[in-house]
């Protein structure tokens, strides 16, 4: 988190309208629902993304429709970042966590 967002992601109002857009998706990422892959959504991504100009702005900070829930890879996706895998499994179905 940006430091100058850091207060509103901690209001009240934004944890309100979070939980709204969480309930709405189910929990679920919609990124991956659009690949027919069921995963619980961690993060809530806004559309228009947030900027020091805009964060005051309800329409585009509060707004349920600027907001889509995602599991955490595809936040990252979309903000363009690199994702590290944490784990990794083998094709006997073996799990390895990375040493990360």
């Amino acid at each position: 988190m940006k430091p100058w967002a850091e207060r509103f992601y901690k209001s009240k109002a934004w944890q309100r309208v979070r939980e709204q857009a969480m309930q709405r998706d189910a929990r679920l990422c919609v990124d991956c629902l659009k690949r027919n892959k069921i995963t619980p959504a961690e993060e809530v991504h806004h559309i228009t993304e947030l900027t020091q100009d805009n964060i005051n702005n309800p329409a585009i900070a509060l707004n349920l429709d600027n907001l889509v829930c995602l599991c955490r890879e595809c936040h990252q996706a979309r903000h363009g970042e690199q994702t590290e895998k944490r784990y990794t499994v083998d094709e006997l179905g073996r799990v390895s966590i990375s040493p990360y």
